[in-house]
């Protein structure tokens, strides 16, 4: 006579069937989830080494779009406190002159008290009245582990003049205004074996020397242009009017520069930002080859099996390997380049974007119902959670 297979509970679930149905959870709400079933799942939880979740995207109304779910988060900040770009998972925070960055995880926040006085000091002009209208802070190393981190903030204004400041929290040392030097149009900013880049106008690449007191001591250009890279690509045609962008980003060991080429499809009739205005059609990718004298870039066509963030308040690469839900070799991008007036849908013009095949796929899934969260002051700007809360 065959035994009955005694049934067991779900809390016994094996340890290591556990960590395997959490690594296929790119979703962090999904591992909450499993984690509130029974103590014995969140305790065991605790001892798995996990891939991290795929990133939010921060919405201009204050909330957060979970992407591989389109489920819509809210985190705790400061009442009054307005999101104006990102560093892996700390939000860059402004309420009226205050500057800080704040993980909404750990509530752990770094006072940048003297940014804002630095780079007001730096744009002001007695004849001109500029306003910032972009953010972008980068870091040599992660905040989690050096909160006493060196911080470079760029800061864009409608007078398409960029502003460098250098600080570690809680002062600020020094500041760079593009107008006054020899940069055409500071388009973006990263750290690069601990060294600072910035990109300027039609591929220019300047490297920034600090002194031992944080100030920038001199400046040079190392890549004077794309040369014969240059030019609107084969595969757009030349009839049409592209607005193109620039972005940095460090990306498996090497120093990337991104162009991001948008395609007019209406013409621009009011102060609203229409949905229909523009749409990403190509993104080039180039190599700084730092080894040649002088340096120059060159085309790449792979990313080393990273996959890479695209942002205008943050950009960040991670290999898809060690992550849940990202695909290799491919760009995600999105919507986050009209003005803050504009207060435009983050979505509306978003994709990912694959080197190998130059296909472009959506972001979130035709049938996904997404609110349209596209009125706020918040910047949208990526968001990587950690692997378990």
């Amino acid at each position: 006579m065959m035994e009955t297979a005694e049934s067991r509970p779900w809390s016994d679930l094996q340890l290591e069937l556990l960590g395997l149905v959490l690594r296929r959870l790119p979703s962090l709400a999904d591992r909450v989830r499993l984690r509130a079933v029974c103590h014995p799942w969140r305790s065991n939880s605790l001892f798995q080494s996990l891939p991290l979740p795929f990133p939010w995207l921060a919405l201009p109304d204050g909330t957060f779009l979970s992407i591989p779910s389109s489920e819509i988060h809210r985190l705790s900040v400061p009442e009054g406190a307005c999101c104006q770009g990102s560093i892996d998972n700390w939000l860059f925070l402004m309420h009226n002159d205050d500057c800080s960055l704040m993980n909404p995880f750990s509530k752990t926040s770094l006072e940048l008290p003297k940014l804002a006085k630095a780079w007001k000091r730096a744009m002001y002009d007695p004849d001109f009245g500029f306003n910032p209208i972009f953010y972008k802070l980068v870091v040599p190393s992660p905040l989690d582990s050096s909160p006493c981190s060196l911080v470079a903030a760029m800061i864009m204004d409608d007078g398409n003049y960029g502003t460098l400041c250098i600080s570690q929290p809680p002062i600020a040392i020094d500041s760079f205004r593009d107008e006054k030097h020899p940069v055409w149009h500071l388009g973006d900013v990263a750290f690069f074996d601990g060294k600072l880049y910035v990109l300027g106008g039609f591929g220019q690449l300047f490297i920034f020397e600090l002194d031992k007191d944080i100030g920038i001591s001199a400046m040079e250009c190392i890549i004077d242009s794309l040369g014969d890279l240059g030019g609107t690509p084969q595969s757009l045609s030349s009839e049409v009017v592209y607005m193109v962008r620039m972005y940095l980003v460090e990306c498996a060991g090497r120093l990337l520069m991104v162009s991001r080429w948008l395609r007019s499809v209406a013409r621009l009739t009011s102060d609203d930002f229409s949905e229909r205005k523009k749409r990403t059609v190509l993104l080039e990718v180039f190599e700084a080859d730092l080894r040649t004298n002088p340096a120059r870039w060159r085309r790449a066509t792979e990313l080393g099996g990273h996959a890479l963030f695209l942002g205008q308040h943050s950009s960040k690469s991670l290999p898809a390997s060690e992550c849940s839900g990202y695909n290799e070799d491919c760009i995600y991008f999105m919507c986050d380049y009209p003005w803050p007036k504009w207060s435009a849908n983050p979505l509306c013009d978003s994709g990912v974007y694959s080197i190998r095949d130059g296909t472009i796929t959506p972001l979130v899934a035709e049938s996904a119902a997404v609110p349209p969260r596209h009125v706020g002051q918040w910047r949208p700007t990526w968001f990587f959670p950690p692997e378990l809360v």
